[in-house]
């Protein structure tokens, strides 16, 4: 049995990864931001959310201790984060600031591997934070990665299709061509492997565009070359499958699908177990706990929902205590616009969002959702709460709100492609794509003289107003 504990709606922009460690859960967002929960009640830890990229994070991962969390994102940057205190412990630039799709931490944490949109894998050493290597594995842009549990190899997957298998050098060592038709979109090792007669065998799980899920058996004899066999395709999805993870012990598989479902597989058999669905978007990142019965997923409809797994017996951790506003669904409001919202629905939003002591304050005013749209820094101290600090995160939240309600279901094409916002300057790029002026300005900027989109160079750095664009973002505006 596997139900839904918890749905986690805090950040702004789809969710485009979720990473466990044995006391947290990451999440990160183009929204630009990552946030960090707590397992034992999935509260929000003080110092979340962490803000140090400047567009959308694309992947994080803990290290195995859980005392490193790594993020990469389109800035070109890995950052590595302290996960006591939220605080960047180390910055890690691509040489050629490409945009980066997937980072990892080897199991030892001595290395940092991330893959890039041109096709290029780079390592650091953690400790010193200095690149060791730089070398294209793919001509098409690399969006998955991960270490063997070995640590001494890692798999690349790119969009063209191709997996293939590296030592710490960069130097391939095996690779499958068309892996999955129309490009690979995740990668997962299983934790555990096994040494027998002088080979050791690993097993890799891989998702793609082909609606796909695949188990793969990774083994190398001494002296030999690596061999990878195809031992399971898993086809229960309808659509493209995004993402990927194996449990602790590898005996369950996850995934994540266009389709809006979550399979959940015997990773042995290759049976499947449970179809999960109650995402209204997209499923495009899926992570299990290694500890504790957790399932996290991610969707492009912003949430992420915590699924336990069993009948709610469990011997490795006992039962979070929740408070009635935390972790909750939030049906009374669900698909309305704040504009909407009933004076229940606001203190509804208020538990959510860690203001619960706020609630008897906007309840005794009467605040409604067109209400507390109009608050700002000014009005809000007429409700009469004393403190500087509650009235400054209440404004904060309001802000963030209707950030959040500006580009609320607005179509994919009125968002920019970099900073995923509504455009309310776009601009055309020479590779035939619109932007937001200040965000494609910046990349150029910032030494970037190739497409965000295509990663091919841009013939020129002439930005031509799209007038059409911005007359149709205004029209959108205008009816919601």
């Amino acid at each position: 049995m596997v139900s839904v504990f918890c749905s986690l709606r805090h950040h702004t922009d789809e969710i485009c990864c979720c990473a466990f460690s044995a006391s947290l859960l990451a999440t990160c967002s183009g929204d630009k931001s990552l946030r960090v929960y707590s397992t034992a009640d999935f509260s929000e830890r003080p110092f979340s959310p962490l803000t140090g990229h400047e567009y959308g994070v694309h992947c994080c991962r803990f290290s195995t201790c859980g005392g490193h969390l790594l993020s990469c994102s389109t800035d070109g940057s890995v950052l590595l984060w302290s996960s006591d205190s939220g605080e960047v412990t180390a910055t890690l630039r691509h040489p050629a600031r490409s945009a980066l799709r997937a980072c990892a931490l080897s199991p030892d944490s001595s290395s940092v591997l991330a893959g890039a949109s041109d096709g290029t894998a780079a390592v650091w050493d953690r400790s010193s934070a200095a690149l060791r290597r730089c070398s294209v594995v793919s001509e098409a842009s690399v969006v998955a990665c991960c270490f063997s549990p070995c640590g001494q190899m890692f798999v690349t997957g790119c969009t063209g299709g191709d997996l293939k298998l590296w030592d710490l050098d960069i130097s391939l060592l095996h690779e499958k061509k068309d892996a999955h038709d129309l490009g690979v979109t995740c990668c997962s090792f299983a934790p555990q492997f096994k040494v027998e007669d002088c080979c050791v065998e690993f097993r890799l799980a891989s998702c793609g565009q082909d609606s796909r899920l695949k188990i793969w058996i990774v083994s190398q004899r001494e002296g030999a070359a690596c061999v990878m066999k195809l031992l399971h395709t898993l086809t229960s999805q309808s659509a493209p499958v995004l993402s990927c993870d194996f449990s602790f012990d590898g005996e369950l598989l996850v995934s994540g699908s266009v389709d809006k479902s979550v399979a959940v597989y015997d990773a042995n058999l290759g049976t499947l177990l449970h179809t999960l669905k109650q995402h209204n978007g997209y499923v495009t990142a899926v992570a299990l706990s290694p500890s504790a019965p957790w399932i996290a997923t991610g969707s492009m409809d912003r949430s992420v929902n915590v699924w336990r797994i069993g009948d709610g017996e469990s011997p490795t951790a006992a039962e979070p205590k929740l408070t009635p506003c935390q972790g909750r669904k939030l049906p009374a409001r669900s698909g309305l616009l704040p504009a909407d919202w009933t004076e229940g629905d606001v203190q509804d939003w208020l538990c959510e969002e860690g203001l619960a002591e706020l609630v008897t304050t906007l309840k005794a005013n009467n605040i409604d959702g067109p209400e507390l749209l109009q608050l700002n820094k000014e009005t809000v101290t007429e409700l009469g709460i004393e403190s500087v600090g509650l009235r400054g995160r209440l404004v904060r939240k309001i802000e963030a709100l209707k950030a959040e309600k500006d580009g609320s279901e607005a179509p994919d094409e009125f968002l920019c492609p970099i900073a995923r916002e509504l455009m309310k300057d776009p601009v055309i790029a020479a590779d035939g794509y619109s932007y937001e002026r200040g965000s494609i300005e910046s990349w150029i900027r910032g030494k970037n003289k190739t497409s965000p989109m295509t990663n091919l160079p841009l013939q020129t750095t002439l930005l031509t107003p799209n007038r059409s664009l911005k007359m149709a973002i205004s029209r959108w505006k205008s009816t919601q």
